[in-house]
């Protein structure tokens, strides 16, 4: 780390993330918030429902979480002996060489901006809709994201606990307004009557499972996130698994709970036809239907605080990755540089938002829609992207623990991160064949995604083999930051 990251505020490095800060339900808020549940449900239900599995839309998010707590299991006893900022770099590099980390860590950094461009641009075009709708003022779409980036590169900047307070607030808020749609259908009973099917073999696996579950996983995206603040959690070794189990269990919950309610509430015989004609006000009508137009109303609202709570989260874990890499060398070393008063990594935060107003600069100087180009074609960059190092974070798994001995429970260790691989595998095969339903669009640039993504981690990989032979005492020092918990 160079000289002028190690100067001393207030008692503590100013390359120093704030230590002991945050707690189990900050770290759950930080992930589910980054999930964006409101904002998943409003936006993939109807279209899972119409282009997937049909009736038996619910059981993909049921499967998509149990591939994901297979996954949780490796992560999480990993977890307990790495504690590091830059989790996924971290990971790999223990367990696959530091060349790989470095792929992962480019990978990461390049996902981790994506999806939250694509969450910028969706709150873009919400709020200019909303604005227009409610107050008769048309203000381009990208005057939003200026503002708003503004608000939480100022949220950043403040010390952790700020952000999970606020990220937790927002998180109950637009989880009830669901839950409360969730048993207004379960107590009047539903359209039909309160049925199973959706969960029984013959609806489950129809022909679009396999797109219903590219979904699914693309909704879960952000919940592995919880090792990204292990440097900044009180009882790290404790903490940071038990804050992965209850991520998944409660994202799986509300996510199948939620797809299941609106399958009765709609009827299974109506739903699919609702959702091809009403995907728009197809959470709307539901609503205003069970519980009625002012609870809507609210629900309008908090669809963008939920689209404001999934940014504020990402730049949070885009600022510690940033973070991560600055101090390692990897990246500009000033991205190591923390507050003096706050200790949080605000000059990679004012990086990460530079990043953001440049992309959409440039998109809005094009005139290319922020929904149907911007969102997706980021959103799909994304989900290839995190699916394919949640991929090698599990392959990782295996290699430290066989290397290490630190943890011989074959089930830990070996059993459930291969289940891992093979389920995450299948799911970013299925994302890669379906990119053109994913994104909206079968362009050649929307073709070279993967390329792109795969592309970006192998350039890594090369750098790491350069550094290697060319920068010996850099490439060393990489890993050196890593710390036993």
């Amino acid at each position: 780390m160079s000289q002028s990251t190690q100067v001393e505020v207030k008692g503590a490095p100013a390359g120093e993330l704030r230590k002991n800060a945050i707690g189990l339900w900050s770290i759950v808020f930080f992930v589910v918030a980054a999930a964006s549940p409101l904002m998943a449900m409003l936006g993939t239900v109807p279209l899972v429902l119409r282009a997937g599995n049909g009736v038996g839309a619910p059981a993909a998010w049921l499967i998509a979480g149990i591939i994901l707590l297979l996954f949780s299991v490796g992560y999480s006893a990993m977890s307990r002996h790495i504690s590091n900022a830059g989790a996924f770099y971290a990971y790999i590099s223990n367990g696959l060489g530091r060349p790989a980390g470095i792929g992962g860590a480019l990978i990461a950094i390049l996902s981790y901006n994506a999806i939250q461009i694509s969450i910028y641009a969706l709150l873009g075009f919400f709020m200019r809709l909303e604005v227009s709708e409610r107050f008769h003022v048309d203000l381009p779409w990208w005057s939003y994201v200026v503002v708003v980036s503004v608000i939480c590169f100022v949220c950043g900047m403040r010390h952790v606990e700020f952000s999970g307070k606020v990220l937790g607030i927002c998180m109950i808020c637009e989880v009830s307004i669901l839950v409360l749609l969730d048993l207004a259908v379960l107590l009047k009973g539903g359209a039909e009557g309160i049925s199973l099917v959706s969960f029984s073999p013959h609806a489950v696996f129809q022909p679009g499972l396999g797109i219903a579950l590219m979904f699914a996983m693309a909704c879960y995206v952000g919940f592995e996130a919880t090792a990204i603040f292990s440097e900044e959690a009180r009882d790290a070794k404790r903490t940071v698994p038990i804050a992965t189990y209850v991520a998944v269990l409660l994202i799986m919950a509300f996510y199948t709970l939620s797809s299941w309610s609106a399958v009765n509430g709609y009827g299974p015989s109506q739903v699919v036809a609702v959702a091809m004609n009403e995907t728009g006000d197809f959470w709307f009508k539901l609503n205003t239907r069970y519980v009625g137009a002012i609870s809507t109303g609210a629900m309008q609202v908090l669809l963008l605080t939920s689209i404001f709570a999934g940014i504020l989260s990402f730049h949070n874990t885009i600022t510690r990755y940033f973070f991560a890499m600055g101090r390692e060398g990897l990246l500009w070393r000033s991205l190591a540089i923390t507050h003096p008063d706050h200790q949080s990594p605000y000059v990679a935060g004012l990086v990460q938002t530079s990043i953001v107003l440049v992309v959409v600069a440039a998109f809005a100087i094009a005139r290319q829609d922020p929904y149907t180009v911007l969102f997706a074609w980021t959103s799909a960059i994304a989900t290839l992207g995190i699916i394919l190092n949640q991929i090698l974070v599990a392959l990782s798994v295996v290699g430290f623990f066989q290397r290490t001995k630190l943890d011989t429970r074959p089930w830990h260790t070996i059993i459930a991160p291969l289940l891992s691989v093979v389920g995450l595998s299948a799911s970013f095969v299925l994302v890669w064949g379906n990119l053109g339903l994913l994104s909206g669009s079968n362009s050649r640039v929307v073709q070279a995604f993967p390329y792109l993504v795969m592309g970006t981690g192998l350039f890594g990989v090369a750098a790491g083999y350069y550094l290697r032979v060319n920068r010996p005492q850099l490439y060393e020092g990489f890993g050196s930051l890593i710390k036993s918990v």
